[in-house]
C-alpha cells in the first residue's frame, strides 16, 4: 500500500474548525466522499505543516492535527486592510454591483501583475476598503479526516505540477 509522500497524488476527506474569540471550534469547510480534496504532495501550494502532518500515512488512514497562524497563513495584517479608489471598480463607465458586494471575494492584480484574492471589506463614497489578508490568516486551523486514496503521480502530472483527472484540473 502506497504511503504519502513526495510526487504521490492524494485524496483526502476533512472537516476543517478555526478557533473562534471565545476559543470555540467552529466548523468553516468540509471535503466529503463526493468532493474530496485532491492534491499532488510536495507541489500543492499547501502550508508545509500540513503536508508535514500527513507524509507517510496510507488510504483508510485517519488524522487529526491542529496548525497556528506560524505554521499556516501567519497573523492578521492591519496593513493588508487597503483603500483602492472606486473608480478602479468601473466597467465601461459603470460599477458591477452585484459584483462589488461586501463579504466577496475579488481576483485583483498589483502593480507587477501579480495575482491575488481580496475581500470586500465596505464600499464608501469614493473608496472601497479591501482586505488582502488569506481567509484563514490569524486562525488556529483543527484538522480531522481520513486519507482516502494514495497514487503515484503520472509524468503529466509532475510535468504540470497538479493533479489531472478526477478532482484535479482539467485540460
Amino acid at each position: 500500500m502506497a504511503a504519502i509522500s513526495e510526487n504521490k497524488v492524494v485524496t483526502i476527506t476533512y472537516d476543517l474548525s478555526v478557533t473562534d474569540e471565545n476559543q470555540e471550534k467552529v466548523l468553516v469547510e468540509s471535503a466529503e466522499a463526493d468532493a474530496p480534496m485532491v492534491f499532488l504532495f510536495g507541489h500543492s501550494g499547501l502550508p508545509e505543516e500540513f503536508e508535514a502532518q500527513l507524509n507517510g500515512k496510507a488510504a483508510g488512514d485517519d488524522f487529526q492535527f491542529s496548525l497556528t497562524p506560524d505554521q499556516a497563513y501567519g497573523d492578521y495584517d492591519e496593513q493588508a486592510l487597503v483603500e483602492i479608489p472606486k473608480e478602479v471598480f468601473l466597467i465601461d463607465g459603470k460599477l458591477d454591483d452585484e459584483m462589488l458586494q461586501e463579504g466577496n471575494f475579488l481576483p485583483m492584480a498589483d502593480n507587477e501583475g501579480n495575482h491575488m484574492q481580496a475581500k470586500v471589506v465596505s464600499i464608501g463614497d469614493s473608496v472601497v476598503k479591501m482586505d488582502f489578508n488569506h481567509p484563514l490568516a490569524g486562525m488556529v486551523m483543527h484538522f480531522a479526516g481520513k486519507v482516502q486514496d494514495v497514487r503515484d503521480a503520472s509524468a503529466e502530472e509532475l510535468a504540470h505540477g497538479h493533479v489531472h483527472g478526477a478532482g484535479g484540473h482539467q485540460h
